[in-house]
């Protein structure tokens, strides 16, 4: 390896190395300044019915938008959802059933506030069920995807929801077998009373890359490596090859083995 020759071989694997580096650099760069970023007005508010509609997925690019929707709340099927954080405090929510001004009625699961105190949230919901306002309303706030349902832990009270499952949802709501419903929640902006407003950030921004160029990036850097890695196995061929050469020759170790040169002068 340290003969002059292998040693300029060496420096151009190096150079050569190094080209392929920074190809892959310029790639990785290229990757990263073509990347998009997802631009989403999410915090305009749009009519609920033209970012989703019932009985169907939420899309992707309708989860985290703020909706205003009009509707009357169903006295009766408030439901408690144990476990939500707010601000990082473990605490309930209180999740009513608004039934939209729309054709049918169809369901939204509607996540009115937050409070701290189970018994605070059950007096929330026998107050709700006891209201006898069947107006219509406007309700503005984020619209989520429902949430899959959970199986309680071993001991947990059976009948503690831990989850806003739509599907779980409709089995309590009252004579609500024929109609149609959200696969999403509202999280309100507004609470009623005894409730604190839900912790609902705006979604972040996504930066997609362009994998074609982190693919070339990678290729690069692979090559790099393929140079520094050829000049290694010319080396040790060389190495190999004239190992076999000295025991072939004459007076090398080979040369009294049968076969070798004594043999031929000899035999």
């Amino acid at each position: 390896m340290l003969r002059p020759r292998w040693v300029l071989a060496l420096l151009l694997a190096l150079a050569v190395a190094a080209g392929f580096a920074l190809l892959g650099q310029w790639q990785l760069e290229r990757a990263i300044e073509s990347g998009q970023v997802e631009e989403r007005t999410t915090e305009v508010v749009q009519p609920l019915r033209e970012t989703a509609q019932p009985d169907e997925p939420i899309r992707q690019v309708a989860t985290g938008q703020r909706v205003s929707v009009e509707g009357r709340w169903v006295p009766g099927d408030e439901q408690i959802v144990a476990g939500r954080l707010n601000g990082g405090e473990p605490g309930y929510w209180v999740v009513s059933h608004l039934a939209v001004a729309e054709r049918g009625e169809p369901g939204l699961a509607v996540a009115r506030g937050w409070v701290a105190d189970e018994a605070a949230a059950q007096a929330v919901v026998e107050r709700l069920a006891r209201s006898t306002d069947a107006a219509s309303l406007t309700v503005d706030g984020r619209l989520l995807p429902s949430e899959a349902p959970e199986v309680p832990a071993e001991g947990a009270d059976p009948n503690e929801m831990t989850t806003v499952a739509v599907a779980a949802l409709i089995n309590l709501w009252a004579d609500f077998d024929e109609h149609s419903v959200y696969s999403a929640y509202l999280v309100a902006s507004d609470p009623p009373n005894g409730l604190v407003a839900i912790d609902s950030p705006a979604p972040e921004s996504q930066v997609t890359l362009n994998w074609l160029n982190v693919f070339y990036a990678a290729e690069w850097v692979i090559f790099a490596g393929f140079a520094v890695f050829l000049w290694y196995r010319l080396v040790k061929d060389a190495w190999e090859r004239e190992q076999e050469e000295l025991a072939d020759g004459p007076g090398g170790f080979g040369a009294g083995q049968p076969g070798g040169t004594h043999d031929r002068q000899f035999g």
